[in-house]
């Protein structure tokens, strides 16, 4: 299946000046629901072979640089972790020729140094959770990414010079984030494992994200907003949903001005493994992939199946 680009085209035609094409893919989550900076924004529905996503992306420009905006939860905040298509998301970003993908989200503090209202640019996950599709293959093909270094290190450091230029609290550059089920928070003891494994923030959404992003060779970072101490922190008292809103607000404010700038310095071509994470990933036999399965993965597959056919 393809998505429903037909409006787009509408719109591009008739003299009107075209659209950049779509480099940057942007996903927002909690507090993160649109992105009302892009210029010549309109929306598209996007159909993919892992059915909707969470919402219609808004595409529109940045600084004359394509960017594809979606809200994770869909407007409204309407899906549980647990209930987001990120196939289909991270699929529909593919699609739309996306190389780069700065994650939006909020997150928990591990760590006494970590406060709420600052930022964690995480560089490693630990995947708790245990319902959620987080591959593209199967059923007739095998591919095995590398995934030891789980974000793309030009992304992040920008992401990271960025957040620092954005005014406000501190940018911590690294970081490991643990990614549970959810949708309710963890026990205090949960909370305590996790902080002896070593964690710094605890979320609910990026890893399928990351793991999905190296499989469709596009480059990934995270923007790990910290609204508050996670309940291992009993000095910091219950969360209080006002305090939490009104940091999101800010903390949504600046991740917005965070990607603003993060588009403008993003580099001409790619030069990082992220680019090239299938070249040597694809185990199954050429021969034996079937021509519905070719079709279907095209815009992830297209150019690796095609250099060995």
């Amino acid at each position: 299946m393809v998505p429903d680009m037909t409006a787009l085209r509408r719109k591009r035609a008739g003299g009107r000046r075209s659209m950049p094409a779509v480099r940057l893919g942007v996903i927002g989550g909690s507090g993160l629901y649109r992105m009302p900076e892009l210029e010549g924004a309109r929306e598209l529905r996007v159909r993919t072979p892992f059915g909707d996503p969470s919402d219609a992306l808004t595409i529109g420009a940045l600084g004359g640089v394509g960017v594809a905006f979606l809200p994770r939860h869909g407007r409204g905040h309407r899906l549980l972790p647990s209930e987001i298509n990120f196939r289909a998301n991270l699929f529909a970003l593919k699609r739309l020729g996306a190389e780069f993908l700065v994650s939006v989200g909020a997150v928990g503090s591990l760590k006494q140094e970590i406060r709420p209202g600052e930022i964690v640019v995480p560089d490693q996950f630990i995947d708790k959770t245990h319902r959620r599709p987080s591959t593209f293959f199967g059923g007739g093909i095998v591919a095995h990414v590398g995934f030891a270094d789980p974000v793309c290190p030009v992304l992040s450091r920008l992401v990271v010079d960025a957040g620092r230029g954005s005014g406000g609290s501190a940018v911590h550059e690294r970081g490991t984030y643990v990614c549970m089920e959810g949708p309710q928070f963890s026990t205090r003891a949960e909370s305590e494992l996790h902080r002896g494994w070593g964690a710094h923030v605890i979320g609910m959404t990026h890893a399928q994200e990351a793991r999905l992003a190296r499989e469709a060779e596009i480059c990934f970072a995270a923007v790990a907003l910290v609204t508050d101490y996670d309940c291992w922190n009993a000095a910091a008292g219950d969360v209080e949903i006002a305090e939490v809103l009104r940091i999101l607000q800010e903390s949504a404010e600046r991740a917005q001005r965070i990607v603003a700038t993060v588009a403008a310095a993003l580099p001409a071509s790619r030069a990082c493994p992220c680019a090239s994470a299938l070249a040597q990933a694809i185990i199954t036999e050429r021969g034996c992939i079937p021509p519905s399965l070719r079709r279907r993965l095209a815009p992830i597959l297209g150019r690796h199946l095609g250099e060995r056919n």
